[in-house]
């Protein structure tokens, strides 16, 4: 099997890209809102460790958006309780997709949790900056200040550049995507 990760900044377009190889994803983003609307284990870890800004079950975004704005210490509290659950589901899908060709992993902090495998294909998604600029402002919780927080705990672009085994150009056609997913794919198959 191989294991292909996306990787890429805040808005590139991962889980597009992601999504357009036709092979079974697994994308981080929609597990945590998974959890954070059904498992009560991970709302009362969060509530413990962070008790002036956890309050409600399902656990809302905006809390976890107040307690990550009011220190980086709370984003890495939040990181550790939802990562370590995360790392489950991921494991939980492989074992449940074994017998595919290709997976894909869609996972914003793939290589700063050391969650890829040293022979997992890295594809580093390219945008244009103010492309990404204009879609993340079209995200109904954009939050610029909170954006800023992630990309402090991210690796830097152009490290995860020179990780990555390709790159993929997302003008944000389906076209440019769908021109670099068929090269990869015929190099690696």
């Amino acid at each position: 099997m191989i294991r292909i990760g996306t990787v890429g900044e805040i808005g590139s377009g991962k889980s597009y890209v992601a999504k357009n190889f036709g092979y079974p994803v697994f994308n981080a983003d929609v597990e945590v809102n998974k959890l954070y609307k059904k498992d009560k284990k991970i709302f009362n870890k969060l509530k413990k460790a962070l008790p002036k800004y956890i309050f409600s079950f399902p656990i809302n975004k905006k809390e976890i958006s107040n307690a990550i704005l009011a220190n980086q210490i709370n984003l890495r509290k939040i990181i550790k309780i939802v990562h370590l659950e995360i790392r489950k589901k991921m494991n939980i899908f492989l074992k449940k997709n074994s017998n595919e060709d290709i997976l894909i992993l869609d996972i914003p902090l793939l290589l700063e949790n050391k969650i890829n495998k040293k022979n997992d294909i890295l594809v580093f998604v390219q945008s244009n900056k103010s492309d990404i600029i204009r879609r993340l402002k079209k995200r109904k919780n954009f939050n610029n200040k909170l954006i800023r927080k992630f990309k402090n705990i991210q690796l830097p672009l152009d490290y995860k550049k020179k990780k990555s085994n390709f790159i993929i150009k997302n003008d944000f056609t389906n076209k440019s995507v769908k021109i670099g997913i068929k090269k990869i794919l015929k190099e690696i198959l």
